[in-house]
């Protein structure tokens, strides 16, 4: 990663950002580090002229200008650069998340643009590509998988997946008509969170086999959903919350799923506080939120300034275009 300039506040990011033209060499120097290449997929090459008002360029192979801000979650965007790099600093520094209300106050545009300003940011957040699997090298070996269920679904149903009808023992409890959402986090490192129709045998092993080590150490509670995906890992320990056990310990190890209820609590300590809601379409991104802030969090070695650094080198080719933001739920 380049060098960069170091901000511990936001008033010192405004500061140095107060002009335009800085915000613009600041996002070509992260993009393309000093050898500018053209942003068209079907071009790419690296033989780019640079305009003196610095705000185009042009490549001298397909012979179209662009700016900086094409092929980036930036692009067609009339927000001032100044303002989306304080929308990042804000989104990655608030431990619970900032509402687009809030972020429409702060930077003084209206509560749809502070909206998609934050989706955009969101799809910014999410991992792409390959990523390393959780509990390998390095990590401790030890892997927490949990599940959830918050808010409720879309489309109700009276039936549960098996064709039985709900039984409402204890109201506003369980998984009866509500998002289900898993997540798989490694003790003291990152998480891995995932929104499934159903949180059901089949959909949870995909999860767990496609994104843990196999030398890994699997730790959950007694739910039916993990003991035969479990055998397939190093070893598989579970804690019996229905008999008010939470953690114990064996062989010098402890046993827990705290670490995923922890993420859980601070994801719906933030809806309450922030959120309040969102419609199930945009839940992935929410996610991707959390998981992005949690992985790149103050224990792992990162600041305010290095982890608004990182989402900014994610913006690139990074599009999001939703025609109609004022049919969507906040």
């Amino acid at each position: 990663m380049v060098a960069l300039r170091k901000f511990k506040t936001l008033i010192e990011l405004l500061t140095y950002f107060r002009e335009e033209q800085t915000c613009r060499d600041y996002l070509e120097l992260i993009r393309w580090n000093g050898k500018i290449v053209c942003p068209y997929k079907e071009c790419k090459h690296d033989h780019v002229f640079k305009y003196t008002d610095g705000k185009r360029y042009k490549c001298a192979k397909c012979q179209r200008q662009f700016s900086v801000k094409v092929g980036t979650i930036f692009e067609d965007s009339k927000i001032s650069l100044q303002k989306w790099f304080a929308a990042i600093y804000l989104i990655t520094s608030h431990k619970k998340g900032i509402s687009s209300l809030q972020l429409h106050r702060d930077l003084g545009v209206t509560q749809k643009t502070a909206w998609f300003m934050l989706h955009r940011l969101r799809e910014a957040m999410a991992e792409r590509g390959s990523v390393q699997k959780l509990g390998g090298e390095g990590s401790g070996g030890i892997v927490e998988a949990d599940e959830t269920y918050h808010g409720k679904v879309e489309n109700p149903s009276e039936f549960t997946t098996k064709g039985h009808k709900f039984r409402r023992s204890k109201a506003g409890r369980g998984p009866s008509n509500k998002r289900a959402i898993v997540a798989l986090v490694e003790r003291g490192g990152r998480a891995r969170v995932f929104h499934v129709a159903t949180a059901n045998q089949a959909s949870v092993e995909k999860i767990v086999r496609e994104n843990v080590e196999r030398s890994a150490r699997l730790h959950t509670d007694e739910s039916r959903l993990y003991p035969r995906v479990g055998a397939e890992f190093a070893s598989h320990d579970a804690v019996k919350h229905s008999a008010g056990e939470y953690a114990r310990r064996e062989d010098g190890m402890v046993i827990h799923t705290n670490t995923a209820e922890g993420f859980f609590g601070l994801f719906k300590k933030g809806f309450a506080g922030s959120y309040q809601h969102c419609g199930e379409k945009y839940l992935h991104r929410y996610l991707s939120e959390y998981e992005f802030r949690f992985n790149h969090r103050v224990k792992l070695g990162w600041n305010d300034k290095e982890r608004a650094t990182a989402l900014l080198t994610r913006t690139v080719g990074r599009r999001l275009t939703l025609r109609q933001p004022k049919e969507a739920n906040t």
